[in-house]
């Protein structure tokens, strides 16, 4: 009798098993891949019933049992996840236990104005709430990853944290007798040097040349200081007027000595070390030199020479 109750009961197992095998490891009923999202301190049974509600499952119960009997001892991770196409409650178990979440990015690059990174925030479909622009010279150029529904607003303090921490890192490691005596005075210079140069090799000699003028007391008389006022640090679309050169604001540093009120872009982390330790040089002037960089000069005579030249290099290609 003992026998045959045990056989029995080893029957009943097997059958359910098989029962809760064919469900838990055959095919589901997406029918493409398709994005899920497991909110923050979801439980396994509110997950279920997302799943089969967002149908990615059949059953949140013919989920539940064998997800519990048969699925791995790691918590549900929160986040977005990647649910192939006939995903089986196996496959999705492991999927949502795993770490592998789908990954977004914002990129800032060196040198975007801070309007331009609203713009490209508030474009971006996946993030919520409004944000203002946040001021120029707070946000650190990277790719930062976020999550789907999360606040613009985190996403801009985490770009802000960044360049605390960067300025903050660069600002202990300044060399002795620079021209700039605050933090903030090196984010502005820094946004000059990321805005005159995009070779990466001239950004400490573009530091050391604006870092001679400020020291003497000579106009900066960067292009970039005329433009922002006008467009908030997007591009002019056309060329600088004579009325724009002479306007008296507080960042046009062709009419005024000295830095800029503030930040006229966001500069990158080596804009700023460039400023923070800048070529030894005597440099005074500087002028492209076609080639995508620019020719430097100690003396103006030196200057109008590598000037004469850009004209003609400008001449020969039709430019002018």
């Amino acid at each position: 009798m003992r026998k045959l109750i045990v056989i029995i009961l080893v029957v009943a197992v097997v059958l359910v098993a098989g029962r809760f095998g064919y469900g838990w490891y055959g095919s589901g009923p997406l029918d493409k891949e398709t994005a899920f999202v497991v909110p923050d301190g979801s439980s396994l049974t509110s997950v279920a019933t997302k799943l089969e509600a967002e149908g990615a499952i059949a059953s949140a119960d013919a989920f539940l049992t064998p997800a519990k009997l048969l699925g791995g001892s790691e918590p549900i991770k929160a986040g977005e996840f990647l649910l192939p196409a006939q995903a089986s409650g196996a496959a999705i178990l492991d999927i949502l236990q795993g770490s592998v979440v789908v990954r977004r990015f914002v990129t800032v690059p060196e040198g975007m104005p801070a309007i331009m990174v609203h713009e490209r925030l508030m474009a971006q479909p996946l993030l919520t709430g409004t944000i203002p622009v946040p001021p120029d010279g707070s946000l650190l150029p990277d790719s930062y990853d976020f999550e789907r529904g999360e606040s613009r607003a985190a996403v801009v303090a985490r770009m802000q944290a960044a360049m605390a921490e960067t300025l903050k890192e660069l600002w202990a490691k300044r060399a002795p007798g620079i021209a700039v005596g605050t933090p903030q005075e090196a984010l502005s210079l820094a946004a000059i040097v990321e805005k005159e140069t995009g070779k990466a090799s001239e950004r400490r000699m573009v530091a050391g040349l604006y870092s001679n003028r400020l020291r003497t007391g000579m106009m900066l008389q960067a292009d970039p200081t005329i433009i922002y006022p006008i467009t908030r640090g997007k591009p002019l679309g056309r060329r600088i007027r004579q009325s724009e050169i002479a306007a008296i604001n507080d960042y046009n540093t062709y009419s005024m000595v000295g830095l800029p009120k503030g930040p006229i872009t966001n500069p990158g982390r080596e804009s700023i070390a460039a400023v923070l330790n800048p070529a030894k040089t005597e440099a005074l002037y500087m002028v492209a030199d076609g080639t995508g960089g620019h020719a430097f000069a100690n003396t103006l005579d030196e200057h109008n020479a590598n000037v004469a030249k850009w004209f003609a290099i400008r001449r020969a290609r039709g430019e002018l």
